[in-house]
């Protein structure tokens, strides 16, 4: 299993066993309706997001007349650099059988799957994988290179966040938080280790095997779905195990997924100087941490309102006053979290009315002859 990418289905083998005898035809009603009912969904989604939290919204668009012009714009460009370089990490990945995917179609993948992940609670993380998944999948990708991809962008995402919570660790002035840091980094790891030990060794493969089959056998006795079972994982984990890229590809993937954290780091540290404050800069990454491990619990869209009293918390404690420090907190967020949130959503809404490429699953475009 591939960090919640889903096993190839039989129609995916078969478009994929097939992809030579594709033929044009019309896209048929049913998909264009589906297209129009995602793109509705996207607006409706962004739409009710805004309004629950439009109190909150409004503070954040409040504290914007009170800061610096200049470092706020600084931190637009940080997010915009962050989740830059997490798109160019995925497409670097995407592309090690030589499969060309455009940057564009990457990065609007990449921030509708965002926007997604920070809209639902507890499930967003995998709806989002989920949706990647099929995305890349429309673009052409094979299966297995697209559940190889999720999987090592999850690990080395995590991990990078693990080795930057070790620096800040490490030149961090107070000893308790520190530890704190330490062990986030531990928690970070772990599941990227799983996974990696999955891909490598049979023996770890097989046993996340009889694990998936349980859960599966599970969710058919009470969803029904599904409809398959297990049918073709064996083949699909060892096809995702199979692939392989050279080192120095794996460095710079990893150095992307670093820049990825850091950046979006950099636009707090940026949001903090916009208020005015002094950014306290050897506990600034325990700081980042705490956010990123209370928004990583999913029990509010986003880690909403938990990860701005952590942050707010965190940087009080570092010697800054709780008022000003809540204002920096959401500038930040008005940049990682709400500019993010409606520009994945647009883009979601545009994704849903682009077809795929041809012979892809899904693409109005193709179909596999009998």
């Amino acid at each position: 299993m591939t960090d919640g990418a889903p096993a190839e289905t039989e129609a995916d083998a078969a478009v994929t066993t097939s992809d030579q005898h594709l033929v044009p035809v019309h896209a048929p009603r049913g998909y264009q309706v589906r297209r129009s009912v995602l793109a509705a969904l996207a607006i409706a989604v962004l739409v009710t997001v805004i309004v629950i939290e439009r109190r909150t919204l409004g503070r954040s668009l409040r504290v914007l007349t009170n800061l610096s012009l200049g470092w706020f714009l600084l931190a637009v460009a940080a997010e915009a650099i962050s989740l830059t370089s997490f798109g160019l990490s995925r497409r670097r990945l995407v592309r090690v059988n030589g499969r060309q995917t455009g940057f564009g179609s990457v990065m609007m993948i990449t921030y509708a799957a965002n926007a997604l992940s920070i809209s639902v609670p507890f499930a967003g993380a995998e709806l989002a994988m989920v949706f990647s998944y099929r995305q890349f999948r429309r673009q052409g990708v094979d299966a297995a290179t697209t559940g190889w991809t999720l999987a090592v962008s999850a690990i080395f995402s995590t991990s990078a966040l693990a080795f930057l919570l070790v620096i800040g660790a490490l030149a961090g002035s107070a000893s308790l938080a520190s530890a704190a840091g330490l062990a986030g980094a531990v928690v970070f790891t772990i599941p990227g280790a799983a996974v990696l030990l999955a891909l490598r060794f049979e023996t770890v493969r097989a046993l996340l095997h009889r694990i998936i089959a349980r859960l599966v056998g599970f969710s058919r006795s009470l969803f029904g779905v599904p409809a398959n079972g297990v049918n073709g994982l064996d083949g699909f984990l060892d096809r995702v195990a199979s692939i392989r890229m050279a080192w120095p590809r794996y460095a710079e993937v990893f150095g992307l997924a670093v820049l990825n954290w850091a950046a979006d780091c950099a636009a707090l540290a940026f949001s903090i100087r916009a208020m005015g404050l002094p950014v306290p800069w050897h506990n600034l990454l325990l700081v980042y941490g705490a956010g990123a491990a209370v928004g990583s619990t999913g029990i509010t869209p986003g880690g909403f309102a938990l990860v701005e009293l952590a942050l707010t918390a965190a940087l009080t404690a570092t010697g800054l006053h709780r008022s000003p420090a809540l204002a920096a907190v959401l500038a930040y967020r008005l940049v990682n979290f709400w500019l993010v949130l409606v520009a994945g959503w647009i883009l979601m809404a545009i994704l849903a009315h682009r077809p795929g490429s041809p012979g892809s699953p899904g693409s109005p475009g193709s179909r596999a002859a009998g």
